[in-house]
């Protein structure tokens, strides 16, 4: 073979090469990750959930915190009995009782390190390519205390079933006693540590006119008509956006146009809400986030620490038409 003809031949195998090589490119499957719709507001129906529910990046998740009264008040009880009684096929159990708490903190419900939490998400399948949807059986605050606590660590994709699992029965959709199956994933913390505060910070925004502090308990708790906690009343200088408005009775979120009325203020200040343990206020911290808010924060311990040490500066504001019985 000449060398004319074996440069021909050489360049026409080169040719084929590069075209199988271009072939075999095409057809390979994907990188895993998100599904293809990756589009999910923070706060989704449960129609789209059922529509959704088989999307292989799509963790469900039930955060369920049971409250029942007993002869000395509420009490909080762990909702893995509820879980197991009946949840949304396929969902996990976020336990906020358990291991998405820290189990050494003197105050309950006090978030845990952010490798703790990121850890124990992951070994419910949430990992950094996932999207999380959350709801609970009641109270809808636990749910979106969990939300908060992945938006703490730098999760967004996440988001609330609106209405919760009551929400998902009332739409005819079936439950399921079978244990969710995942398999674990990491979750990569990239923590945004102005989002759950203490003390320190709460104490220092009474006298700084540039910080809002957000009492979001029920009205006349705020006003000091009643007292769940050591000593009744708010923080001073706080206001209040009372977790009670910001749904309906069918435990549905009210509308953006409603929800911008409740909660007024500079969508670009600092705000700081509190309630009793953190819960309710990541109800309102998540509405303010989905109103435009830019920069929201938690304040973790809320009145159950804040209220036991008398040094504590709180402020009463009875409706003048209330009257003790």
């Amino acid at each position: 073979m000449s060398i004319r003809d074996f440069l021909k031949t050489h360049l026409v195998v080169v040719a084929m090469l590069a075209l199988v090589s271009a072939h075999v490119q095409a057809i390979e499957p994907p990188e895993a990750g998100p599904s293809a719709d990756t589009r999910m507001d923070t706060l989704v129906t449960a129609e789209w959930l059922h529509e959704h529910l088989d999307d292989p990046d799509l963790i469900v998740l039930d955060s369920t915190v049971v409250v029942e009264q007993d002869e000395n008040g509420l009490r909080e009880v762990n909702g893995r009995a509820s879980y197991e009684s009946g949840h949304i096929p396929g969902a996990g159990f976020a336990d906020l009782m358990g291991n998405l708490s820290d189990p050494d903190a003197p105050l309950p419900f006090t978030a845990p390190t952010p490798e703790a939490f990121a850890k124990a998400m992951g070994a419910l399948g949430v990992g950094d390519n996932t999207r999380v949807v959350l709801y609970a059986g009641q109270n809808q605050a636990w749910a979106a205390r969990v939300w908060w606590m992945l938006r703490w660590i730098g999760f967004d994709n996440a988001a609330l079933l609106d209405g919760g699992l009551q929400a998902w029965t009332a739409a005819g959709y079936p439950l399921s006693t079978e244990p969710a199956v995942r398999t674990a994933r990491t979750l990569t913390p990239a923590v945004r540590p102005g989002l759950i505060v203490g003390y320190e910070e709460v104490r220092a925004a009474i006298d700084n006119g540039e910080v809002s502090l957000v009492d979001a308990m029920p009205d006349p708790h705020y006003r000091g008509e009643m007292a769940m906690y050591d000593r009744p009343g708010h923080i001073l200088s706080a206001s209040n956006v009372s977790v009670t408005l910001l749904v309906d009775e069918t435990g549905r979120y009210r509308s953006l146009e409603e929800l911008a009325e409740l909660v007024p203020g500079d969508r670009s200040a600092r705000s700081i809400t509190y309630c009793g343990g953190g819960i309710a206020a990541s109800t309102v911290a998540f509405t303010m986030v989905r109103l435009g808010f830019t920069d929201v924060a938690i304040y973790d311990g809320s009145l159950a620490e804040w209220a036991a040490d008398p040094s504590n500066p709180m402020a009463v504001s009875p409706d003048p038409d209330w009257q003790e019985d």
